[in-house]
């Protein structure tokens, strides 16, 4: 092999350790919210040998399929339990991600092509932003574009072994994320053979040995679904009953709530929110910058294409974003739902930058610097504006909140103020410089290699400006410091006022099971309708109970509920107090 080919693989893999094997360790801590629920559910599995139900704080939690809290709880066994471990298996993902992603790019536009492609999804926006928390959707979309090189190299290899290896990418993906898993690439897939006018063609069908992949499918996945079945059974007719709250076992929780319902947007409990069409279409042109300015050129390129190889790929990558996109547009939609897709944009984008219409790829690179040269300027005007304000205590004090946008997944971006950025201006300096520079030394070398590489820089940069606002936003998002105090104190019982999610990282850092105050809700309120549910729910009479006895409680509450619960309880002790939340205690620390 040249260093000429061996150096694409090189610079991928470089590219994919600095951005998401260095994110392992940024933010500092797991965040409130699903960030460190997830990795607590994988603790929980691994400590309790239940790798079949997924519970939180011991309530019954059933809305996810297991493989990503397996990858997690594997990594704690190995590495042991740190929030860097968790995050392991997500930045693994992302890096498998860049290279299944150029080698299908290779395979269909050639090695440039590929090389592109790889490095596209790879420093895109979108994949780095919602790789930030602990979910499996970057895994989700390994596993389908693993599936969809899988298929074409079957058809075009005419090789089964490619086949089997698409049912059993379909079944890993089930284990992933559910049925979404499946529907996206055979309708994808069925809808490029009706194009391609091979649906009907028997020779198709042998190559793809359906009745033997779909039972290699099943055997990945139906083992766990039948497990969690016998475990969680129903204990009644669940059809002679209308409240969704009734519990009704596993099977309908998963299969009719998580997929059925949620498409339909009548999910119970309904605690999540929804991206108009619109606005989730658009963005996009965000989640794909700075490549998505060279799409236009894939679709100009399209006339000029008569590869075979090429051209089937590029069909199968339009089919591929538009029947997601179609999808998710008639169901609820979350920003980083349609990330399976990413790899599609990536492709297209590759094969401009290697071979599409040179006038297309040098208006693209003029516009990434006139969009870099202004977001730059941008930044340089709100770090003027901030030049005199002292950034006293944590950042908290400066942002608003917006507890209603929460449910979105860049929800606290609302929470932002002016004045917030006094607390960012290290990180605010380095992106603008990055901005400006990046997109306007790649406009000076738009004809050469070099340009796509001082793009991907330019992204790298960007990432460890984004590293270091985390660390500045961390007592916000995350309750580490809390956690830590609490950890430190007296033994005692731990407390989360209201919902689990908010100060869920509390529990993780000190490994402590919580009573729930009023936390009969959201996430957890069909898993408390569970028969044997765990005594962990109490109320305010319970608590009033609780604290007059000789125990130490820490209480962990927001500021805005101190007054309430001071009026409530009598005499209280504020033991600490960070980003937005205190804890109580019924004894003197």
């Amino acid at each position: 092999m040249s260093w000429h080919k061996l150096s694409y693989p090189l610079v991928l893999l470089t590219f994919g350790v600095v951005i998401f094997l260095g994110s392992i360790f940024a933010p500092p801590s797991l965040m409130d919210d699903v960030d460190a629920v997830n990795a607590q559910i994988a603790r929980n599995m691994l400590e309790s040998g239940d790798w079949v139900t997924a519970r939180i704080n011991g309530v019954l939690y059933l809305e996810k399929s297991p493989l990503g809290y397996w990858l997690m709880a594997v990594s704690y066994a190995i590495f042991g339990v740190h929030d860097w471990a968790a995050r392991l298996p997500t930045a693994l993902g992302s890096i498998g991600l860049m290279w299944i992603t150029a080698a299908l790019g290779r395979w269909g536009f050639g090695q440039p092509a590929g090389f592109y492609a790889g490095l596209a999804v790879g420093t895109s926006v979108g994949l780095f932003l919602f790789t930030r928390i602990v979910i499996p959707d970057v895994l989700l979309a390994l596993a389908i574009t693993c599936a969809f090189y899988s298929f074409l190299r079957a058809l075009e290899d005419e090789d089964r072994h490619w086949a089997l290896a698409f049912w059993a990418c379909l079944g890993v993906g089930l284990l992933l994320k559910g049925l979404l898993a499946v529907l996206v690439p055979v309708a994808t897939s069925a809808l490029y053979l009706l194009i391609c006018k091979r649906l009907l063609d028997r020779r198709t069908w042998r190559l793809l040995c359906p009745l033997t992949g779909i039972a290699a499918m099943l055997a990945l996945y139906a083992p766990w679904v039948v497990l969690a079945t016998w475990r969680n059974p129903p204990l009644f007719d669940w059809t002679l009953h209308s409240d969704p709250g009734v519990y009704r076992g596993f099977f309908w929780f998963y299969f009719i709530n998580e997929h059925v319902l949620r498409f339909l947007n009548l999910r119970f409990p309904r605690d999540y929110n929804t991206v108009p069409r619109l606005p989730f279409l658009l963005l996009h042109v965000v989640w794909i910058f700075p490549w998505s300015v060279f799409l236009p050129a894939a679709l100009i390129q399209v006339k000029f294409v008569t590869d075979r190889r090429a051209s089937r790929l590029r069909l199968l990558a339009f089919l591929w974003i538009l029947f997601l996109l179609a999808f998710l547009s008639l169901s609820t939609t979350q920003e980083y739902y349609s990330m399976p897709c990413y790899p599609a944009f990536a492709l297209l984008a590759g094969a401009a930058l290697a071979e599409g219409p040179r006038r297309w790829v040098s208006a693209g690179y003029g516009v990434l610097a006139l969009a870099g040269v202004l977001m730059a300027a941008g930044m340089c005007f709100i770090l003027y504006r901030v030049r005199g304000v002292e950034a006293a205590g944590d950042i908290s004090s400066a942002l608003t909140h917006n507890p209603e946008a929460y449910t979105l997944s860049l929800g606290h971006l609302r929470d932002l103020t002016l004045m917030s950025f006094a607390y960012l201006r290290g990180p605010l300096l380095l992106a603008g410089i990055s901005l400006g520079a990046g997109t306007v030394a790649a406009w000076s070398t738009r004809r050469r290699i070099i340009a796509p590489l001082c793009l991907a820089a330019m992204m790298a940069l960007l990432a460890h400006a984004a590293h270091w606002a985390m660390a500045v936003f961390d007592p916000y998002l995350s309750s580490r410091p809390l956690a830590e105090a609490i950890a430190a104190g007296a033994d005692g019982q731990l407390i989360l006022e209201g919902h689990y999610y908010p100060a869920s990282s509390v529990v993780f850092y000190t490994n402590r099971p919580a009573l729930l105050l009023n936390g009969r809700v959201d996430n957890l309120a069909y898993g408390a309708a569970e028969p044997g549910a765990p005594p962990v729910f109490i109320e305010d009479n319970d608590l009033v109970g609780l604290w007059q006895g000789n125990r130490k409680l820490y209480l962990v509450a927001s500021l805005e509920s101190r007054s309430r619960l001071e009026r409530l309880l009598g005499t209280v002790h504020l033991f600490a107090e960070r980003g937005g939340k205190c804890v109580l205690s019924n004894l003197p620390p």
